[in-house]
């Protein structure tokens, strides 16, 4: 299940269907009946969290926060996945990218980090962009490594 917290209230984002797409994405990723909270946040939100939890003070494009829960509680919950949406509608712009096309990018790149996946090391990056290529495909959605 995706939840969407819309916390600045952008209009541009088509919620349901964002949803929906991303949901498809879980199915494919055999995590289907886990919980997933997208957040929609802006510049200031996105810094404040990137420099208490990375140490890096800047903003950024996405964030992912893995669920904490202890293993007792059988809770399939994946996590939160945090989108700064003027950073995604910058970097879409200047990469000639469609806004919704790099959102959903950096839904699936933040869900796949929740999921494991990382990119410090060249060959984890690897397998890493070539998943997000593949799940991006499917959708008709070409190559945003290219």
């Amino acid at each position: 299940m995706i939840v969407i917290q819309n916390s600045i209230d952008v209009n541009s984002i088509n919620e349901a269907e964002f949803s929906n797409t991303l949901q498809s994405v879980l199915d494919e990723l055999n995590v289907s009946d886990s919980e997933l909270l997208v957040r929609f946040v802006d510049k200031i939100e996105i810094q404040q969290l990137n420099k208490t939890y990375r140490h890096q003070d800047k903003a950024t494009n996405v964030l992912s926060f893995p669920s904490d829960l202890p293993i007792e509680i059988e809770e399939a919950i994946l996590g939160d996945v945090v989108i700064c949406v003027a950073v995604v509608t910058e970097e879409a712009q200047a990469q000639g990218k469609t806004f919704e096309n790099h959102l959903l990018h950096m839904a699936i790149h933040g869900t796949l980090h929740l999921l494991g996946f990382d990119h410090i090391e060249e060959s984890d990056a690897e397998k890493m962009e070539a998943l997000e290529v593949k799940i991006l495909e499917k959708m008709q959605i070409s190559n945003p490594y290219q």
